[in-house]
């Protein structure tokens, strides 16, 4: 392995490769257990809210083949989950560092474009 790319190592003692940003190099291999591996190594842990927005996520990423950046992403939660959970104040309140980005990443899903 490159500098540019990490691995995540399951309970069955199989490993997945990841990239710098900490994205999957194949996204078809993720499950929810590589999501709470992913979250494990953030020191966060994954609540009901948390599987809300990463299912949203990957529905997002079935129907447009792109995974949402923040504007998209407050959008489609508000129409999916409602106003109060629609919102870019509730969605840093789970993902305070990105709410788009990170949430993307534990979802398997490539980086979102406009993401910083």
């Amino acid at each position: 392995m490159t500098s540019d790319t990490d691995t995540l190592t399951l309970a069955d003692g199989t490993t997945v490769a990841l990239d710098s940003d900490g994205h999957l190099l194949d996204p078809e291999c993720w499950s929810p257990e590589i999501a709470e591996k992913m979250a494990e190594r953030e020191a966060r842990v994954l609540t009901p809210e948390h599987w809300e927005i990463i299912e949203l996520q990957r529905d997002f990423y079935t129907r447009f083949e792109m995974a949402p950046a923040m504007r998209a992403l407050v959008k489609a939660t508000r129409q999916q989950l409602g106003e109060e959970k629609g919102s870019s104040l509730y969605l840093m309140s789970l993902f305070p560092e990105s709410p788009a980005r990170v949430s993307a990443r534990l979802a398997g899903l490539p980086r979102p474009t406009n993401c910083l």
